[in-house]
């Protein structure tokens, strides 16, 4: 949630850096909302000090055995209208926070201004593309010999969108979050395992209520009214909710391994098909809590922990600075790390890491202070390090052999018990 003191000191400034997001943003009703309650506020203010002074008045005369009736009836009717005006203030505060709280975050001035995802920034390069000599396959007709999914089964046990990974699929599976986890933790993260299950308050604090409601997973149960993880980051995030740290805590760096549900699982089609786009895939989050100066130097420390992964696994891949319009909701920064798929001819996200300065704090009340200092908002950081559904895809279609088997990373071995090739059955 955005400050409304930043909207108050140059609303025109901000609307604009807002509208660069979504150009039906507009700050009109919230500044009208904002002016009418500070008067409401004020007019409060002034009936409580008249009816204290009032009081004051009273205490007196009784004090010296006087009539006071007159003044307890100003009393009465003062307190009346301040409680008729409580209950605006109260209404009006509603619907101000609602109208905040649909609002995103504001973008960062290096930010590429544009509403289309072409116009996205390439700022680096690792490897290249890989030529093939032969006719390579998709990593779906390639599990037509390796049987690695089941992809029938999976829907066949929970519907159209999720699968089952079996035999070395789900030993690669795990090879690859334990090699993942194992990068992370050389690189100075926490490792914590969360539910997979939050209250509706953890998904508002991260911005994906209101506004993504239809597009999560929830329990329909009349004593629990819960949601299935999108991602880590929303239990991350949540460990912190309505907290004050020390600020020589920070910054605190976690990772978490969780699977994360989704509802949109893309549409139908060859570029769509098997892992690339599912309702529930594996991904190992970083998240992070910072102070406003550490969130830039915290932020690098993500992408580069999220590129070793992908250079150990010597997978080409490129980083994208993400325009205005590609963003997501709570974001000020993003840099997507995609990697090259050949089956599908195209790049695919496996990580987003974002700095959303003190956005998720304010929705959340997660604060920070020194010893003498009056609290502020940390910042939150988070990144996908990473998503293992289209990082199997990569490993596969990037390393298959003419004959349908596919040489396995060396960095993988060891979590493989010394396998190094997966062959065709």
């Amino acid at each position: 949630m955005l400050d409304i003191k930043l909207i108050r000191k140059d609303p025109l400034a901000i609307e604009s850096r807002l509208k660069a997001k979504d150009p039906t943003i507009s700050l009109e009703s919230i500044i009208a909302l904002d002016e009418k309650l500070r008067e409401k506020l004020g007019f409060v203010e002034l009936l409580k000090s008249e009816r204290n002074a009032l009081s004051k008045e009273i205490g007196e005369k009784k004090r010296l055995k006087e009539d006071a009736s007159e003044l307890m009836a100003q009393v009465g009717t003062k307190g009346s209208a301040i409680s008729m005006l409580d209950e605006e203030v109260r209404r009006l505060e509603a619907e101000l926070h609602t109208e905040m709280s649909a609002l995103p975050n504001i973008p960062m001035s290096e930010i590429p201004i544009s509403p289309d995802p072409k116009d996205n920034v390439c700022i680096k390069t690792f490897g290249a593309k890989r030529e093939f000599a032969f006719t390579f396959k998709n990593h779906v007709e390639l599990n037509e010999k390796l049987h690695l999914f089941d992809f029938k089964r999976g829907a066949k046990v929970s519907g159209s969108g999720f699968l089952t990974y079996r035999n070395l699929g789900a030993r690669l599976e795990w090879a690859l979050l334990n090699y993942m986890i194992d990068i992370h933790l050389e690189n100075g993260f926490e490792q914590w395992m969360v539910p997979h299950v939050v209250r509706p308050e953890m998904m508002y604090g991260v911005g994906q209520l209101p506004k993504f409601e239809k597009q999560l997973f929830k329990i329909h149960d009349p004593d629990y009214h819960l949601y299935l993880i999108p991602t880590a980051e929303v239990a991350l995030n949540g460990l912190h909710y309505d907290e004050i740290m020390r600020a020589d805590e920070l910054p605190r760096k976690y990772i978490s391994y969780t699977p994360c549900f989704r509802r949109e699982a893309g549409a139908a089609g060859s570029q769509e098909r098997g892992l690339i786009r599912v309702h529930q895939f594996n991904k190992v989050e970083m998240f992070c809590f910072t102070t406003p100066e550490q969130s830039a130097d915290i932020f690098n420390s993500m992408m580069k922990s999220a590129e070793e992964i992908l250079e150990g696994l010597n997978l080409h891949y490129r980083n994208m600075l993400l325009t205005t319009g590609d963003m997501s909701f709570g974001a000020a920064k993003t840099v997507d790390i995609e990697v090259w798929l050949p089956g599908q001819n195209r790049y695919y996200e496996v990580s987003s890491v974002s700095n959303c300065t003190d956005f998720q704090a304010r929705r959340s009340h997660i604060r920070f202070k020194g010893k003498e200092e009056k609290p502020e908002f940390v910042h939150t950081l988070n990144g996908s390090g990473l998503a293992t559904s289209r990082l199997m895809v990569a490993l596969l279609e990037n390393n298959q052999n003419a004959d349908g088997s596919v040489t396995l990373p060396i960095v993988l071995h060891k979590y493989l018990n010394g396998i190094k090739e997966l062959k065709a059955v």
